[in-house]
């Protein structure tokens, strides 16, 4: 197991998402309050290393499917990524 280091606009997002259901990327930037480019900065660099995925599935989000795209936390990570919020 490895541990997961989250920066702190990565930690924010993946708190917005949560890990029940999936959140709409407007939802996502309208509770995180960050800017559109950064909120898909960051759930890219999320779902390239696999923490995040989107539906309908992509490799990469653009900004401006972003806002109609679901994201989910990928449930392989969840408890990895519960204890990386705890440290953050």
């Amino acid at each position: 197991m490895r541990t997961i280091k989250l920066t702190g606009r990565e930690a924010t997002v993946v708190r917005a998402i949560g890990f029940a259901e999936g959140m709409l990327g407007a939802e996502l930037q309208d509770n995180t309050r960050m800017e559109a480019e950064d909120v898909t900065d960051t759930l890219n660099s999320l779902m390239s290393a696999g923490f995040v995925e989107c539906v309908p599935y992509r490799d990469e989000v653009e900004m401006a499917e972003m806002p109609v795209t679901s994201f989910e936390v990928n449930a392989a990570y969840v408890h990895e990524l519960k204890q990386a919020l705890i440290r953050c």
